[in-house]
């Protein structure tokens, strides 16, 4: 397979993105960034995102969207938005307790998040999840990251985010083979273990504790993956400098 391209999920850069989007967008694609994965449009309509995107020479790899708008009378706007913007992956990057609390909300929100797999599936989107660190460390015994995997179809994606799943102790290569072809697109956030709190997000990529060439091995060979998506959110450096740190560190691992 070629390479994977890789993109920016825009909440690295929000207030930049919040005051300039159009002028943010060709920033990054000037880094070298090629596809912008959004949490938020700052009142944009569609089309006139769609536009940015074009100008910039960008695609769009993939938006963070709240449960609600996937839900009822909000999912067919929300699928109009989104074929707009020609993005495929419409992930929900967190969830209330009602949802997480146990192991039985868990399984109940993986029949949730079926459902909406069936009804985008005739649009050629998917739908997914994005951890934080709560989904690892065990409930009644069990995994909540398992129990959401396992009790979901191929068509929903397992979006591991690489920093916030090791905070939460997770064996990142091991949650990769475990559910071939479900990493459809990953996060590629830093950490480094054995700093406190939000020193061990500082460090840049391929200054961290991220095996990340096990975690790339993995997501070529059995992930299925079809973007690598940079996220970044401390404080080392300007944000647009800390992600294009980021990228170089990448190209220099032949991403």
């Amino acid at each position: 397979m070629g390479k994977i391209p890789i993109g920016l999920q825009l909440y690295s850069i929000r207030h930049e993105a919040e005051a300039d989007l159009a002028g943010t967008l060709k920033k990054i694609a000037a880094m070298g960034y090629e596809g912008a994965d959004f949490a938020g449009y700052y009142g944009h309509s569609a089309a006139d995102v769609k536009a940015m995107l074009d100008d910039a020479g960008l695609r769009c790899c993939g938006g963070h969207l709240g449960l609600n708008t996937l839900l009822g009378d909000e999912l067919p706007k929300t699928i109009e938005y989104q074929a707009t913007l020609e993005n495929p992956y419409l992930i929900v990057p967190g969830l209330g307790a009602e949802y997480t609390g146990s192991v039985e909300n868990w399984t109940r929100t993986a029949g949730v998040f079926n459902e909406i797999a069936e009804k985008l599936a005739p649009h050629g989107m998917y739908t997914g999840y994005h951890n934080h660190n709560t989904e690892f460390p065990p409930i009644d015994g069990q995994i909540p990251w398992e129990v959401f995997m396992s009790n979901t179809t191929q068509r929903v994606i397992g979006q591991l985010d690489m920093g916030n799943a090791l905070f939460g102790g997770a064996d990142l290569i091991s949650l990769l083979r475990k559910y071939p072809g479900r990493s459809g697109t990953v996060h590629l956030k830093p950490y480094k273990t054995g700093l406190e709190g939000e020193a061990a997000f500082r460090p840049i990529i391929g200054e961290d504790s991220v095996p990340w060439a096990d975690v790339f091995e993995a997501c070529e060979t059995v992930g299925g993956t079809q973007w690598y998506i940079v996220e970044y959110e401390s404080d080392a450096y300007p944000p647009l400098e800390a992600v294009h740190r980021c990228l170089d560190a990448l190209r220099a691992m032949d991403k």
